[in-house]
């Protein structure tokens, strides 16, 4: 099992409506094969008025096989539509995680 995991830092005047988008693009992405699962997370450990809110996607995919098909052939379209509703209002990062035991 792989975890993919993306982390998104959004201003706060946008962060609502990001947190609503961001509902159905994971939506979107678990129905793809090999999604298995996915947690939504928002970090609490900043401060309440922090320009930015964070949150964090943890996906489960099945295999690297699975996560290499989705960047080549998903990937570039979900993210250009996140990019066209709110281009320079937030940033991302991903990591990929692989399970050991």
């Amino acid at each position: 099992m792989i975890v993919y995991e993306v982390s998104i830092e959004v201003d706060r005047d946008t962060a609502e409506a990001y947190a609503d988008w961001l509902r159905d693009h994971v939506a979107q992405i678990l129905r793809l094969d090999g999604f298995v699962q996915a947690q939504r997370y928002e970090r609490s450990d900043l401060p309440a008025d922090a320009p930015r809110r964070s949150f964090v996607i943890a996906y489960r995919v099945r295999d690297q096989a699975a996560l290499d098909t989705y960047f080549a052939e998903h990937a570039p379209a979900l993210r250009a539509d996140g990019e066209r509703r709110f281009g320079g209002r937030f940033s991302a990062s991903r990591r990929v995680l692989r399970e050991l035991d």
